[in-house]
């Protein structure tokens, strides 16, 4: 509701108050929840009149708003029953206790427990903690001042516990002035104007001699000026000088923007902009002027159009725009209709990412295009290069300080720790990255390159689930715009988390949000779960526009990437989906797109690309249309195993799409473009590492090893640079979108050769023999702790051996420092992230295997990490996985010793996967014995 809705509510308890209408009064208070009136509440607390006390106090506050809510209702409730045990009616008081009182169990168990215990008591003073009790009328005094202190610090009644400074009858000098205003607007005002009526807009009519009593006799309307003593028009009236004009497609709703008095207190149904034809509703009365009665003005007091008279042979349509506003026809073929064809649309499968856990969110990074940022239904957040599949981030859900967090939220995590991630969204510049949870919480992370996130915020933001998050710019300032099952939708400093809007209205959980901005008017649209949508400007006024999503459905808008075009999605309770374009010039729908299903499962995603396309994932498949179209373009099953409704997301260019998978992965499907783009990828990472590697591989240092800090040799240094890092080394600017590969002749790359990775030398890979001062026997099972910085053996003589090793200066990673050091599998695993599998042979030779094809990339030779030694034969019985790097790995060898092996710095992984298209690379049983254990 907006503010000056807000003060005619106050106007109207002020007339009601004078009209002596008191239960009308309190009822009004408690529906609009403006005013909260303590004089009213302390009768209600001393006459014991409880369930009227509960039902005033709900229009302002629930049980498990916060602790002031929550301590309000549990006095209150433990007063009633107090008393009813001291009336030793029992039966009352255990009703009490169940329906009243066992709602806080969940948050103090213990004096829940501690009350249902006073039902076994005679008296109930005979409580220690209840020995001073005295009479009713007493306990109800003290009760009452601990309230009073209780709502005067709860912050949902801020504001609310004074009424607004009036004077007297204001709402009839209001009228009085507006009745004056269109007096003057007569064509033949009389001296004394004929008031008979509020209902309709005052117009005098024709003299005819006899003259009407003047409204002076009136009680209710009290003195009005004749025509003569009339004040200047403006003077008291709501119409004030109209500020420079905005633009055209935002004159409608947005008009109020400036800070300049409201029009008129009503709050109808507001357009979105402009309206070009008879369906416009109510705009910003513009001040009339007084040389052209022939146009048409609205009313003070009415939402509607005073009827005079036009000129001859002007309709209707034209003659109720408002004044100098003209018909605008809507841009749609502004839009310059590019070449793009079906063609161009993500369409091949060129990769598959094993997420682990059900896909509920993902977001591309804005610059750096082959960064996918995915949440799921488990809580975890991670972050994918889809150029060569590696996850290079993982983080769970965990509360970074949880006595920050309010009462509700401890007492849910208390009982279910468990969160699904419902959105993850990156910052417009890619700095930093936002996760809205499933309880309470929103996490924003800073994101430096690389792996490199830091904990930036940890945000409070809502009771129950925050159902969306965004980033907008409002006065140059970036903030983060939440919504969630609260009705509320808030803003929030990005830089400190402090909360500078909050905007209420919504009758059910808000759905969805959409910041958007038109020149230099920032504004969101939200959309709640029964379909409403309402849009705001950041200025605590209220919602500027009200109006139904199609189907009342739960829906998500979104605006073409130039911001000219608005489209929304969503399901409703039936299973019925609706996608279609709004003509923002009318708040209306200008285009309904075909072809989404009559039963969907879940609500169907969408997102834009181009300015030309959309996309929803729908009936297990990838449905593509044209904006200007109506009809289905095109769809993919995207090779099968899409679930109902897939989750989807484009990346800025639209050359990457990916999709959700009913095994909790990721396909990314690529266009033409797209395949460039990954293999420029791979290409410019593979020549970064021969061309520059001063620059990126770092230069040996010396660490220390376990508790005897014995010197072993030079550090495994961290990873190598990103590939988006080594592009942008010699200082090129430029996003890897905007740069385009170089390729001579493109049957030539086609016709290279996949050739499998060899390691036949120490000098091809990083190996250590971990110092082991007990009797050799052969290691049975081996095993990384979590941290990734110990390692626990199991000896076949059922001895434990635990290395452990301590980041520090000289060893950032917590890593080994490495030293010189096919037939039957022995062992095989996985890496920790499902994309290699690890396998030893007898020969003492391990393979790296492509989990998804189980093709070959790369071989291990015993020499490359053993010591010549002819009279010993020594082979790995066991492989263990770093749990959070992909590329290194643990062998437990018969002679008890334990090896870390990991890629070179300058390779950063163990070979490349051999393409489908060119067969080339030997499967695992060309070489070997089919993988089994």
């Amino acid at each position: 509701m907006s503010s000056l809705s807000r003060e005619l509510v106050f106007l109207i308890l002020q007339f009601l108050d004078e009209e002596k209408f008191k239960d009308t009064v309190h009822k009004l208070e408690q529906e609009s929840g403006f005013f909260f009136s303590l004089r009213y509440f302390e009768d209600m607390v001393t006459n014991g009149e409880w369930d009227e006390v509960e039902k005033y106090l709900s229009g302002f506050t629930k049980v498990d708003d916060n602790r002031y809510s929550m301590k309000i209702f549990f006095e209150i409730r433990k007063q009633k029953y107090l008393e009813a045990l001291d009336k030793q009616d029992r039966a009352k008081a255990v009703e009490i206790l169940f329906k009243d009182l066992k709602v806080f169990s969940a948050f103090n168990e213990e004096l829940f427990k501690e009350i249902t215990h006073l039902l076994t008591l005679e008296n109930f003073r005979e409580n220690e903690q209840l020995s001073k009790y005295g009479d009713t009328k007493s306990a109800r005094g003290i009760m009452l001042a601990e309230l009073k202190k209780l709502i005067e610090a709860n912050p949902l009644f801020r504001d609310k516990l004074q009424l607004p400074t009036l004077k007297n009858s204001r709402l009839r000098t209001l009228i009085n002035q507006s009745l004056n205003w269109q007096h003057q607007l007569c064509k033949n005002p009389r001296p004394n104007p004929d008031i008979k009526t509020l209902f309709v807009d005052h117009s005098c009519g024709q003299p005819n001699g006899a003259r009407a009593p003047s409204p002076v006799t009136n009680p209710l309307m009290g003195a009005v000026p004749k025509a003569g003593g009339f004040p200047p028009l403006g003077a008291h009236g709501p119409f004030q000088p109209m500020p420079a004009a905005l633009p055209t497609s935002l004159a409608g709703w947005m008009a109020n923007a400036t800070p300049v008095p409201h029009p008129a207190a009503s709050a109808g149904p507001i357009g979105l902009t402009a309206p070009n034809n008879a369906a416009a509703i109510l705009k910003r009365p513009r001040t009339p002027p007084t040389n052209n009665p022939a146009l048409d003005y609205q009313s003070a007091d009415s939402e509607h159009v005073l009827k005079r008279s036009r000129p001859f042979g002007i309709p209707d349509e034209v003659n109720n725009l408002p004044v100098n506003i003209l018909p605008v026809p809507y841009a749609s073929q502004s839009h310059g209709q590019s070449s793009y064809s079906s063609d161009n649309l993500p369409k091949t499968v060129v990769m598959t990412l094993s997420q682990g856990s059900a896909v509920k969110s993902m977001d591309f990074h804005p610059v750096q295009q082959i960064l996918l940022l995915v949440g799921t239904n488990i809580g975890d957040i991670m972050l994918w290069e889809v150029g060569s599949g590696e996850k290079i981030a993982h983080k769970t859900f965990k509360v970074w300080d949880l006595s920050r967090c309010s009462m509700p939220l401890q007492a849910s995590l208390k009982n279910d720790y468990t969160v699904s991630v419902n959105r993850v969204m990156w910052s417009p510049d890619g700095a930093l990255f936002g996760v809205a949870y499933s309880k309470h919480i929103v996490h924003i992370y800073s994101y430096h390159g690389s792996d490199d996130l830091c904990n930036h915020l940890e945000i409070d933001a809502h009771v129950g689930s925050v159902n969306d998050l965004a980033f907008s710019y409002p006065n140059k300032q970036l903030c983060i715009v939440t919504c969630g099952e609260d009705r509320i939708i808030k803003v929030w400093d990005a830089a400190n988390g402090a909360k500078l809007y909050a905007f209420e209205g919504h009758e059910a959980p808000v759905y969805s949000i959409c910041p958007h901005h038109k020149e230099n008017i920032q504004f969101i649209f939200s959309t709640a779960t029964d379909g409403k949508i309402k849009a705001w400007l950041y200025d605590n006024v209220g919602s500027r526009v009200d109006y139904n999503a199609p189907g009342q459905s739960s829906t998500t808008m979104a605006y073409s990437a130039d911001g000219t075009r608005l489209f929304s999605c969503g399901t409703n309770k039936e299973g019925e989906s609706h996608l279609v374009e709004w003509n923002e010039s009318e708040g209306a729908i200008k285009r309904t797109y075909f072809g989404l299903g009559k039963r969907s499962v879940g609500v169907v995603q969408f997102d834009t690309t181009k300015n030309r396309f959309l996309a929803a994932g729908d009936e297990f498949t990838v449905k593509f249309w044209d904006m200007d179209g109506l009809n289905l373009l095109t769809s993919t099953p995207a090779d099968g195993g899409l679930p109902p409704s897939p989750c989807i997301r484009f990346n800025k260019e639209g050359t990457l799409l990916a999709v959700s998978t009913e095994d909790n992965g990721i396909k990314i499907l690529a266009n033409s473009d797209g395949i460039r783009l990954l293999r420029t990828v791979e290409n410019r990472s593979f020549d970064a590492s021969r061309m520059a590697p001063a620059a990126i591989v770092k230069a040996p240092n010396i660490g220390t090893f376990g508790p005897n800090n014995a010197t072993i040799g030079t550090i495994i240094g961290d990873r190598a640079a990103s590939v988006a890092a080594m592009v942008g080394m010699n200082s090129d600017s430029r996003s890897l979108a905007d740069v385009k590969p170089r390729i001579a002749d493109e049957s030539v790359e086609k016709s290279r050769i996949w050739k499998l990775t060899e390691i036949n030398e120490p000098t091809q890979c990083r190996s250590l023999r971990l110092p082991d001062s007990l009797t050799a026997m052969r290691v049975s099972r081996l095993i990384y702790t979590n941290s990734g910085v110990s390692i626990l053996a199991l000896a076949s003589n059922a001895v434990h051996k635990l290395w452990k090793w301590q980041r520090n200066d000289r060893n950032l990673n917590g890593k080994w420092v490495p030293g010189e050091a096919s037939g039957p599998i022995t062992y095989a695993t996985y890496s920790c992230d499902s994309q290699s599998i690890y396998v030893s042979f007898e020969d003492g030779s391990v393979g790296v295997l492509t989990a998804s094809t189980l093709r070959l990339r790369c071989r291990i030779s015993p020499a490359a990490y053993l010591l010549p030694n002819p009279s010993l034969r020594v082979l790995p019985l066991v492989i263990a996985a770093h749990p959070s790097d992909p590329n290194q790995f643990a062998l437990g060898l018969a002679d008890g010793g334990v090896h870390i092996i990991e890629p070179l710095e300058s390779e950063g992984k163990w070979g490349t996967s051999p393409s489908v298209e060119n067969g080339a690379g030997p499967s695992t049983t060309s070489d070997a014995e089919p993988p089994q254990r």
